[in-house]
């Protein structure tokens, strides 16, 4: 090693050996230094603010979520990815997602992005993939841009943190998109989901495959009735949980917008997106939808004239919300209308800081829930494909009779109709519960919501029909 001490300086005492330092102008010490400044200095430091503003994508790139799919059936799995997609087309903003896949990355559609964006690995591809003579074979690529660390949430969750907060570590900023079957997210990774909000991690979690019924077909372990409840304990998680594509375009807007927009003052958040794999018919968006419910949490769909009760939904629910609307008013002529409630979550967080602003003098207003419920007169039935505690989270500030449907339990094998059933959330559940809600009221004849159990059968199984049965 060329140091100059002799042995006989160590021997003379081994607790304290000499010091030697080579000087600031040996060249070992200058590479130290030239490096720790390439690091960025000695002392851990976030810059957030090193790249300046960047340029964002326009409403064009979102437009695909406002088509719909025409005749055609698309989960709102699929309704993401197109949006995704054309993100990263754009030349200025799209190199900088990076999209983070631990698994099935053809389940989610994602396999479309092998041949152009790549799979990174530093090395580049050194073997000959199996699916190699197909057209959308798996490729790596030095150049790679997608992050495909194997079966592996912990790395996953890694990867999400060390891009997600880039923007301070490197003054690069980057927008991670953690597709991931949503069992897999806050279930398993909840800890380090945490550890990342507290590192200021900005990004988006797309829980796939999500809801406790909609993938029956692969088993229990993929039955999800609770992630939205343990992603509302983390503060810096945004969840929604949207029914079409529409919105899905509106919130993917906003989140980056809020991470990286020029007038963005509330930057450090994770949007989670609670997407499904039922296909549906993604209706195009109305004209002149209320953007400002879709992003607050709560948005009428369906209205009537005259609604003598108010269906709650969302996700994959808005559907057994709709059908339940007409059974309600072909078989017993009850006018009912259907809300998609984009966020449980943010609904009650923005009634919470009401209250709390009340209640420290800071003000009164209304919370935003109560806003766009401000009409609605009668009995409220909210449902999801979750566990009840989830439309309960706003239950306390809706003063209207309530009564909640859920999937709580851990979970039935079987088909997607005969699931609700078993968890009474299907489209004539959702009927016979609004019908006893009238009933207690004396709005409706109280032999009614007995006749509507027995005419759908309400205790079979075998009896549903909410849902297609495709895995």
């Amino acid at each position: 090693l060329r140091v100059p001490i002799t042995d006989a300086q160590l021997e003379a005492d081994p607790y304290r050996p000499p010091y030697y330092h080579p000087g600031a102008d040996a060249p070992e010490v200058r590479y130290l230094q030239e490096r720790r400044r390439a690091l960025g200095g000695y002392l851990p430091e976030r810059r957030p603010n090193a790249s300046g503003e960047i340029a964002l994508p326009d409403a064009k790139a979102y437009e695909v979520a406002a088509r719909g799919s025409g005749k055609q059936q698309a989960a709102t799995t699929m309704a993401f990815v197109r949006v995704l997609k054309d993100l990263m087309r754009d030349p200025e903003f799209g190199q900088r997602i990076v999209p983070i896949i631990p698994d099935e990355a053809r389940t989610f559609g994602m396999d479309a992005f092998f041949p152009t964006a790549k799979i990174y690995n530093p090395n580049g591809q050194n073997y000959l993939a199996v699916d190699r003579d197909i057209v959308l074979s798996y490729k790596e690529s030095t150049a790679g841009q997608i992050l495909h660390v194997g079966i592996n949430e912990a790395g996953s969750i890694a990867a999400f943190t060390a891009a997600g907060t880039a923007y301070a570590t490197h003054g690069v900023p980057l927008v991670p998109v953690y597709v991931f079957y949503s069992m897999f997210g806050f279930q398993r990774t909840g800890d380090s989901l945490w550890a990342a909000a507290d590192q200021m991690t900005r990004g988006f979690l797309i829980s796939a495959t999500a809801g406790r019924t909609t993938l029956t077909g692969e088993g229990l372990q993929h039955a999800d009735g609770h992630s939205p409840l343990l992603a509302a304990t983390n503060p810096a998680v945004v969840t929604y949980d949207p029914a079409f594509g529409y919105e899905i375009g509106h919130i993917v807007r906003a989140g980056i917008e809020r991470m990286y927009g020029a007038d963005s003052t509330d930057r450090n958040h994770i949007y989670n997106l609670m997407v499904y794999n039922e296909p549906i018919v993604q209706p195009a968006e109305p004209e002149g939808v209320d953007v400002a419910g879709i992003l607050g949490g709560i948005h009428r769909i369906a209205p009537v004239a005259a609604p003598r009760a108010h269906l709650l939904a969302s996700g994959i629910g808005v559907t057994w919300a709709q059908e339940a609307q007409q059974l309600l008013r072909d078989d017993w002529g009850v006018e009912a209308d259907v809300w998609s409630v984009t966020s449980w979550t943010e609904l009650r967080r923005d009634a919470v800081a009401a209250e709390e602003d009340e209640f420290l003098g800071r003000g009164s207003r209304v919370p935003f829930v109560q806003q766009q419920l401000a009409d609605a007169r009668g009995p409220i039935v909210a449902v999801s494909d979750y566990a009840k505690d989830l439309p309960d989270q706003i239950r306390q500030f809706v003063p209207n009779d309530w009564a909640s449907l859920g999937a709580d339990g851990f979970g039935f094998s079987d088909t997607r109709a005969a699931a609700r059933r078993f968890f009474k959330i299907d489209g004539p559940s959702v009927v016979v519960r609004t019908l006893q809600l009238l009933a207690a009221r004396g709005e409706v004849d109280a032999a009614i919501p007995a006749q509507a159990a027995e005419r759908y059968r309400l205790l079979d199984v075998n009896a549903g029909t909410s849902g297609t049965d495709a895995e």
